[in-house]
């Protein structure tokens, strides 16, 4: 066990140096109860038009169902902590907010790369397999990381750490070393209920539990139809994501801002204008957010999104803005500028 410790204190030595901020083991398994909250989540529908949380349900639950050789999880952290108040815009509605997270380069490269340069390293030194995940495959990262002892799953039912708070992106090393594991992080969330009152949507049925297609995480980026219109004026000017439950949550008080250069945020998503923003075509889409997880949605979704802001606006001069793309190919981006006009103009009335 001893040289197995030695080992597991060189792996941590070597994320660190890397660039990650926490690193945590854990056994390749969950528990049991972690599979049922997933169950009752998909049964509720709570998962809205997400298929890809079903389709693999199976794989989430249990670690070695995806990869049956993994013994040990090396989960990693790395800090995106903002240097402002990521609520300051909701005050300036002409502006769009993209979510912290976005307004660098895509997370997943970056943490991708650090991770591939950790797992290279790994398999060189002790001649095991590895495998990395980041966010897109069958891997419940938040439950791996609790057990990790990184943090645990807060009443936002994102991961918080004591050091970091709630900005940690998260990734994954399963590999086929056998690894003392590091104790869980228990729950410190006490009756605060800070983000649980802080979102707009009323997206959480209860602490601990989220209903994403009411979230507006969920409405801006994975939601590729009309949104609700009862919702619409929730969004405020929300344009991409959202950090409300986050960025209340007491714990960032001993965050740091994140020394990652890659997510220091581009001058042109730190607080853009929706007049600017609603005159994009997709060329122009493709250009201002090259290199940004905003792309992923493409330009159609991204200006409803802006519609809706401008619409929320208040601000009667900012009709002829919407009313230009009552005509535009896409039927989505038409019923959003449609109902932008009805409430601009209503607002002059």
């Amino acid at each position: 066990m001893a040289a197995a410790a030695d080992i597991r204190g060189a792996i941590r030595d070597r994320a660190l140096a890397i660039g990650f901020d926490a690193v945590g083991f854990a056994p390749a398994a969950l528990d049991a109860r972690v599979a049922g909250w997933l169950a009752e989540f998909l049964a509720a529908g709570r998962h809205g038009d997400m298929g890809w949380l079903a389709a693999k349900a199976a794989w989430r639950g249990d670690p070695r169902a995806l990869w049956p050789d993994a013994r040990t999880v090396i989960a990693l952290g790395l800090s995106y902590a903002p240097a402002e108040d990521p609520m300051r815009l909701l005050a300036h509605p002409d502006r769009g907010i993209v979510s912290v997270y976005a307004q660098g380069r895509d997370y997943h490269d970056v943490v991708k790369r650090k991770l591939k340069e950790l797992a290279r390293w790994l398999h060189a030194s002790q001649g095991c397999e590895v495998k990395v995940f980041v966010d897109t495959a069958a891997v419940m990262e938040k439950p791996l990381a609790a057990r990790a002892g990184i943090g645990w799953q807060g009443k936002h039912t994102n991961l918080v750490s004591r050091d970091h708070g709630s900005w940690l992106f998260l990734g994954m090393v399963y590999t086929t070393l056998e690894l003392p594991p590091d104790a869980g992080e228990g729950d410190h969330c006490g009756s605060c209920r800070r983000c649980l009152d802080a979102c707009p949507t009323d997206a959480f049925p209860a602490p601990y539990q989220l209903d994403a297609r009411r979230c507006i995480s969920y409405l801006t980026i994975e939601h590729a139809g009309p949104v609700d219109p009862a919702l619409r004026p929730k969004l405020g000017n929300r344009i991409y994501g959202c950090d409300d439950c986050l960025a209340v949550c007491p714990w960032n008080k001993f965050a740091a801002m994140s020394a990652e250069p890659d997510f220091l945020p581009r001058a042109e998503l730190t607080a853009p204008r929706l007049a600017d923003l609603a005159r994009l075509d997709d060329a122009g889409f493709r250009t201002v957010f090259s290199g940004s997880p905003v792309k992923r949605i493409g330009r159609n979704r991204f200006v409803r999104n802006v519609l809706y802001a401008l619409g929320n606006s208040g601000d009667p001069a900012r009709v002829a803005d919407a009313q230009a793309l009552l005509g535009d190919d896409d039927p989505v981006v038409r019923d959003a500028a449609g109902w932008a006009v009805e409430e601009l103009l209503s607002r002059s009335s």
